[in-house]
């Protein structure tokens, strides 16, 4: 399964991180806070060789989810179909006042995006999406989707493991705000799942998390990744979590089915590939994503 062969160093303290990578006499001159998620604290360390790195902190005991995401630019890196930040460690610093976890990257510096920005990123996307895999669903280790445990224990089925790795977890955290009407049409729902999509024609490591947020422009002007939630799925699922939330210009997605064509029936799909992002909405933000989880839960039920 992919990603079982990575190696991510790993630090007891970010001030052996910064020597043991950079050197024994650099250290960190400056810092400041820059943008990012929700979840964790976003900085930029100035070395005193000049050297800017980036770092994710959170709290002492989270190293596990910066490990997981280390492991998944990782994978993506693998295939060499698009860029990621590198990972330089990750690591937990209790030496100062302030215990934490954290994840060092090179840090990228976007720039404008080029003419053909969309279009690369589209080709780029698919081969990445067509880079072989083993042929089972899941991943080497579990990861997170935002700040929820997501769960990717191997199957040879997609259907299956998008039902019972994807869905019903989802729905299972999800159980306060169903009543006993949409509890039955959950479970019809989630029973007709294998009539309602397909197996693919091709394993595909997908981002997983795949919203414009998690896209950035690097310094080329091309399309770089971030921020992944890594699987081998169907590459459809990502393709809709790019329709969720806004969508691309369509010269992205005429430019993705050019090079990976998506198969007969995509459109009727997508709201269940998305259902498990509303979900994880759901759970994670509270009951204004209700009304759109039902709503698909009743059109295929």
């Amino acid at each position: 399964m992919s990603g079982s062969s990575f190696k991510i160093a790993h630090y007891d303290s970010l001030d052996d991180a910064v020597k043991n990578i950079f050197g024994q006499n650099i250290k960190i001159e400056s810092t400041y806070p820059v943008s990012g998620g929700d979840i964790n604290d976003s900085y930029a360390h100035k070395l005193s060789d000049g050297t800017i790195i980036f770092m994710k902190s959170n709290r002492f005991d989270n190293e596990s989810f910066f490990i997981a995401e280390s492991l998944g630019l990782s994978a993506i890196a693998k295939t060499g179909a698009i860029k990621t930040p590198d990972v330089l460690c990750t690591g937990k610093d209790n030496k100062t006042s302030h215990a934490f976890s954290f994840l060092l990257l090179n840090f990228i510096q976007s720039a404008k995006r080029s003419d053909d920005y969309w279009k690369n990123f589209a080709h780029s996307l698919a081969a990445m999406h067509k880079a072989p895999q083993q042929p089972c669903f899941g991943f080497s280790s579990d990861n997170f989707i935002g700040a929820t445990k997501q769960i990717n224990t191997p199957y040879e089925s997609w259907i299956d493991f998008f039902r019972d790795c994807r869905l019903t977890p989802q729905f299972k955290m999800a159980d306060s705000y169903f009543d006993e009407r949409d509890k039955t049409k959950i479970k019809t729902f989630l029973d007709k799942l294998d009539t309602l999509l397909v197996e693919p024609n091709h394993p595909s490591l997908l981002h997983g998390d795949l919203w414009a947020g998690n896209v950035m422009c690097g310094p080329d002007g091309h399309a770089m990744l971030i921020d992944p939630a890594v699987y081998i799925g169907h590459h459809e699922a990502d393709i809709a979590m790019t329709e969720l939330f806004g969508g691309f210009p369509p010269e992205f997605y005429s430019e993705y089915k050019k090079a990976f064509p998506l198969q007969e029936g995509y459109s009727n799909r997508r709201d269940i590939y998305n259902l498990y992002q509303l979900l994880n909405h759901l759970n994670l933000f509270g009951r204004s994503y209700l009304g759109h989880v039902l709503s698909i839960v009743d059109h295929y039920a």
